[in-house]
């Protein structure tokens, strides 16, 4: 059973950056398209970012020019680094397939922005 393992949120204040990682079991970056997600208290879990696996990227309009999403499939980790945070990216951040698949959601990793 694949496990993805997301890494790298804290506490940040208004304005800051955060790196976050995702690491898989085994291989299936190579396979499919890769995606963070986040989920906000009282809100429903929510597409961030993505990309694919030749390395195209597409991003949420909220955090457009912000964050960066990259992978690097020899090492089956899939990155999201996150600038110019603002209050309302706090959240849980998870890492899953694009579409997601139910089978893959961990742990995620809590991001806080706030001063």
């Amino acid at each position: 059973q694949v496990q993805l393992v997301e890494s790298g949120g804290g506490l940040v204040q208004p304005g800051g950056s955060l790196r976050l990682s995702c690491a898989a079991s085994r291989t299936i970056f190579s396979l499919y398209t890769m995606g963070w997600y986040r989920q906000a208290p009282g809100n429903q879990r929510e597409w961030v970012a993505s990309i694919t696996r030749i390395g195209i990227t597409n991003y949420a309009d909220s955090v457009k020019g912000r964050f960066t999403i990259s992978r690097d499939n020899a090492r089956n980790t899939v990155d999201l680094q996150m600038n110019s945070l603002k209050p309302e990216d706090t959240a849980v951040y998870y890492c899953n397939l694009v579409p997601w698949a139910q089978a893959y959601w961990g742990q995620g990793t809590q991001v806080t922005v706030s001063s």
